[in-house]
């Protein structure tokens, strides 16, 4: 398992416009093949902070899905970002 997490910054002003923006990247990667968890959401505290998560079966998934990345114009409204791939051995279910 390859779980995708992290954070990226964008203007606070512009954060509503940006998720809006990711509405059919989210649509499209929960209905790729592999993929287990896809979630792009607003931070609860940090008006300008934009909370990334994913959950996929392997690498290859990942890969496939990925392509090129965000587009010119969702690259553009990036100040900063702090996104890792961590590959997964094992889990365990906490509920």
């Amino acid at each position: 398992m390859v779980i995708v997490a992290g954070h990226l910054m964008v203007d606070p002003q512009q954060r509503d416009s940006y998720l809006a923006g990711c509405v059919q990247v989210v649509e499209q990667a929960r209905r790729a093949p592999g993929c287990l968890d896809f979630s792009i959401t607003a931070d609860l505290v940090d008006a300008g902070r934009i909370v990334v998560f994913e959950r996929w079966e392997s690498p290859a998934a990942v890969a496939a899905f990925r392509g090129d990345g965000p587009d010119a114009g969702q690259s553009a409204a990036i100040l900063a970002a702090s996104v890792a791939e961590y590959d997964i051995a094992d889990t365990r279910p906490l509920t």
